[in-house]
Formats: structure tokens, C-alpha cells, sequence
């Protein structure tokens, strides 16, 4: 058995935004904001995934949006990859989702709380090991809530998911699991069959349930969304490298003056890890020539 990656955008919506998918995202939405609790007893998919119209490459954005039981509104978004403004983007999509219940000339009490869930393949808060990080307004010195939850913020941090399969103990464990790990099952585990709702979703994101377009458009969606990941992380490589470098060549200037043009392109030329290392150990180097044949040894050791 061969399963696609509900990481991918295309494979998201397919799976969670499907006529079909009601029940699967009922139970994955009671397992990220409700602890697990079977509070969402039903909910209607807004503009939910056609499988007879593949959705062009030109769609940047995909996300699954749904009106629960009670009226809330809750959008659905999986990010592969930090993008500029992010936090913007994810606060303005909340905004405005809330403040498009209303037509002109409607009145506020008709506004229903709005709740955006997040899920996120890169790391947001360092400041905490939790996965799964929930917000709302709240006073800034008392840390009273305000608003009475209108507007909702959660976000899944897949990264820091470290369970494996015989660790899993909630309903939350399993849906993260699903959505971390699912690209790289062969068969359905056990304990995530044993989740009707889970077992539902493997088989839709089986390869073989397929088409060979939705596959094509599958695998060139996955290709174009690791370009957009290693594009982002080649640029944060090169700002940092470029920052150590900086700092690197005033520590060399200041220790052995001006820097021959040769010894400065070998320098421009390490890699991050390299000029950490050297940055260790500059100090133990007494003359040009030192740094000189570290580099050299450097330059072997990559061969």
C-alpha cells in the first residue's frame, strides 16, 4: 500500500474537504480544539473539493473551510513552508473570514465566532514544546480573555511531534500522526484503524483510490511545494552565512590585518558549518599561513 502526503495542499483538501469528509473532519476538528471531546456533532464543508475539477497549480492557497453545529466558522490551512508576512497572512484570513458573515447593512449580533486551525511543517514557538498552542485576546497584564473567544487562533506544529506509533494515546496524537507520518506508511497501522474516521481518510489518501491525474497533479504539487521549502531554506542558510561570514572576516582583520584576496574567496566559500568552525578556531591560529593550511585541510576533508 502506497499513501500520498497529507502534507500536500492538493491532498489536504481532498481528504478533509471532500463531500464525503464530513465525519473524518468532525472528528479530526473535536481532536485539535477540543481535546478529544465529541462537542462538533455536525458541520457543513463551505466550497468543498470537487474531484471531477483538478484544481490548477495557479491556486497558491488551498485551505478547507466549515460552519460547525453552532454557527462558528473554522478554516483549515496545512503550511509546508515559513513564508514573508505569515503571521499577517494568518491574521488577515481570520479577519476577514469573520467580517464576511455580514452583508451591507446586517447587524453584528448575526456574527458567529471564528476560528482558524493552522498546521504548520516548520516551527513556530520556541518558547514551548507543546504541539498544539491555542490563543485568544486576552488582557495584557491580567490575562483576562476578551471577546469571549469571536476570534479563535490554533496552531499544530507537526515538527515538534516526536511520538511513534505505539506511543499514541489520544485522538489528538493519532490526527498529527496521521498528518506527519501517512507519506511513509505501507500498510494502515493498527491503533489508527482502530479511529473509523482515520482509517477513512488512509484510504482516501491512498495512491490506488486515485486517478492518474489527481497522482500527476499530486506529485507536481509535492515537487513545486519542496522547490518553495528548499527556496526558503537555501535563502535563511544564505542570510545567515552571510552575517558569519561578516563577523569572521573583522575577527581575521583584527587579528592579522588586511586579508590576501586569495585566503578571502576560500573563506567566502565555506559552508555555515565551516565557518563556525573556524570562528572556534581562529584563535589557536598564530599567521596567515596557519589559516591558510586550515584551509586547505578544510578543503580536503569536503573532497
Amino acid at each position: 500500500m502506497k499513501f500520498v502526503s497529507p502534507k500536500i495542499d492538493y491532498a489536504f483538501k481532498k481528504i478533509f474537504g471532500s463531500e464525503e469528509s464530513q465525519d473524518i473532519l468532525i472528528s479530526f476538528l473535536n481532536a485539535i480544539i477540543y481535546g478529544g471531546e465529541k462537542t462538533i456533532q455536525s458541520l457543513t464543508i463551505v466550497n468543498p473539493f470537487n474531484p471531477g475539477k483538478i484544481i490548477s497549480l495557479k491556486d497558491t492557497y488551498l485551505d478547507v473551510k466549515a460552519v460547525l453545529f453552532d454557527g462558528s466558522l473554522v478554516m483549515i490551512e496545512m503550511q509546508v513552508a515559513w513564508m514573508g508576512a505569515f503571521n499577517k497572512r494568518v491574521a488577515y484570513n481570520l479577519a476577514k473570514a469573520y467580517a464576511n458573515q455580514l452583508e451591507i447593512g446586517e447587524n453584528y449580533p448575526r456574527l458567529n465566532p471564528a476560528i482558524a486551525v493552522t498546521i504548520t511543517d516548520f516551527l513556530l514557538f520556541k518558547k514551548t514544546e507543546n504541539v498544539i498552542n491555542k490563543f485568544v485576546f486576552k488582557e495584557e497584564e491580567k490575562n483576562f480573555e476578551c471577546l469571549d473567544k469571536e476570534l479563535r487562533l490554533i496552531f499544530v506544529e507537526l515538527p515538534k511531534f516526536k511520538k511513534g506509533l505505539s506511543e499514541l494515546d489520544s485522538l489528538s496524537d493519532k490526527w498529527i500522526y496521521f498528518l506527519k507520518e501517512t507519506g511513509s506508511l505501507d500498510e494502515i497501522p493498527e491503533n489508527l484503524g482502530a479511529v473509523s474516521e482515520i482509517e477513512k481518510a488512509l484510504n482516501i489518501a491512498e495512491q490506488i483510490n486515485m486517478t492518474a491525474e489527481e497522482l500527476d497533479m499530486l506529485e507536481r504539487r509535492g515537487m513545486m511545494l519542496q522547490d518553495e521549502k528548499g527556496r526558503i531554506s537555501y535563502a535563511e542558510e544564505k542570510g545567515e552565512k552571510k552575517g558569519q561570514l561578516r563577523l569572521i572576516m573583522r575577527q581575521l582583520k583584527k587579528r592579522f590585518g588586511e586579508i590576501p584576496e586569495v585566503i578571502s574567496s576560500q573563506i567566502e566559500d565555506l559552508s555555515v558549518a565551516d565557518l563556525e568552525n573556524l570562528g572556534e578556531d581562529f584563535l589557536d591560529l598564530n599567521s596567515l599561513e596557519d589559516l591558510l593550511t586550515w584551509l586547505q585541510e578544510r578543503l580536503i576533508k569536503s573532497d
